[in-house]
């Protein structure tokens, strides 16, 4: 099948849309990149979208405006691919993230539940991604597959990390363990184990990739997000990102304050576990801007502090939650693209080789897109595809709902 795999992340930075031929039945599947573009957002939807993610207020009439703006733009990025639609089969989109709240302990469903006779105490988790898959579908003429993350959600889930069983498909290795680290603007890590050797058919007789046990998956704390705050800040709007991290290269981070911000509850949870702008916001940043400035921190060297700060949340989630650290580190995100990012990486994991998913020959900018044309190619054919030891989940769940044009 032909599938267009749609992603905007929680940088905010632009929709990756990705055309792509997905092969295959199960998870034995292998996925061709015919054409990746990035569309940006229009600085007015862009603004808007991060007021709301720090909490800005907003009316029912507002929020629904908003949604059919990001369903637009996102149908503006299918344009910007340039390919004839008929010939597209699926469109897979995650769309744009606004709210995160993990599931929670909740004491009042507790005695509800004793009460019922029922095992209740767990305070679902909740998820609102806009951009609407009906009015996708509509506009392109193509079945559309949205809202993955419900579903995870519904059955006690974290709804995130989605992306390690297409990590797990697509990169595990035969002779050794790996990470494949996203740096978005909320890093995650998949931790793959050696695959099995054999690929055992199912009891339907159907190809069946044997996916490797102790499958491991989480959010790993803030990404680029503190960064491209930080960059916006400080050179009051001009840029809003550090290319190639050459302004934190001229800096030296502060090893005691990146001690202190790893204190955090965040850091020492254990899995599962998922984030976004909802903790990692710009009054998170604020905290660790005062905090610099208290110890008189040039903006170079506040750059590189919070730059090796996300090197340093991915370090101790490996150390704290993998049976060991990995041979191989791969990255894909458009934390790949920041060189120091990478270099620091690298100097915190000296026993992994740390390089981008380019290295097993996907695309290190539109993974997270390609993962959804196969998370929507799986909704496709009714094969489930979360990983409950990754989300929480009580167990598989297909993802998505299907819109027909």
């Amino acid at each position: 099948m032909r599938v267009i795999g749609l992603m905007s992340g929680t940088a905010v930075d632009g929709i990756d849309a990705a055309l792509t031929k997905v092969v295959g039945e199960g998870y034995d599947v292998t996925v061709e990149l015919i054409q990746g573009i990035t569309h940006p957002y229009s600085e007015a939807v862009r603004s808007r979208i991060l007021a709301l993610c720090d909490h800005a207020p907003i009316t029912l009439a507002e929020l629904a405006e908003l949604d059919d703006a990001i369903a637009h733009h996102f149908i503006q990025a299918i344009a910007a691919l340039d390919t004839d639609l008929t010939t597209v089969d699926l469109i897979g989109s995650h769309g744009q993230t606004l709210y995160h709240r993990p599931p929670q302990p909740d004491p009042l469903g507790q005695g509800l539940g004793q009460r019922l006779g029922q095992r209740l105490g767990q305070r679902l988790g909740h998820t609102l991604q806009l951009g609407r898959g009906d009015l996708i579908a509509h506009h392109t003429g193509c079945p559309t597959v949205s809202n993955f993350r419900a579903a995870d959600i519904a059955l006690g889930g974290q709804g995130a990390p989605l992306v390690p069983i297409v990590d797990a498909c697509l990169l595990s290795q035969p002779d050794h363990d790996l990470a494949v680290q996203n740096i978005g603007g909320i890093g995650n890590v998949t931790y793959l184990p050696p695959r099995p050797q054999h690929h055992p058919k199912t009891h339907l007789g159907m190809p069946n990739l044997a996916l490797p046990t102790g499958i491991k998956g989480w959010d790993t704390g803030p990404g680029n997000a503190l960064i491209d705050w930080a960059v916006t800040r400080l050179s009051n709007g001009q840029k809003t990102y550090d290319n190639n991290g050459d302004w934190a290269a001229q800096g030296t981070p502060s090893q005691p304050l990146i001690d202190s911000w790893l204190q955090a509850p965040f850091f020492q949870a254990a899995p599962p576990k998922s984030t976004g702008r909802e903790l990692f916001s710009v009054g998170y940043g604020e905290a660790c801007w005062a905090d610099a400035q208290a110890k008189g921190l040039s903006d170079e060297d506040f750059l590189a502090t919070l730059t090796d700060f996300t090197a340093a949340t991915i370090e101790l989630s490996y150390r704290q939650f993998l049976p060991q650290i990995p041979a191989e580190t791969l990255v894909g995100g458009g934390g790949s693209r920041n060189a120091y990012l990478m270099a620091r990486l690298q100097h915190r994991l000296p026993t992994s080789q740390v390089s981008s998913t380019n290295a097993r020959q996907l695309d290190a900018d539109y993974k997270e897109a390609i993962a959804f044309a196969i998370l929507a190619y799986w909704r496709w054919q009714n094969t489930p595809a979360n990983l409950p030891s990754v989300t929480g989940a009580s167990r598989p769940c297909l993802l998505g709902e299907i819109w027909n044009p």
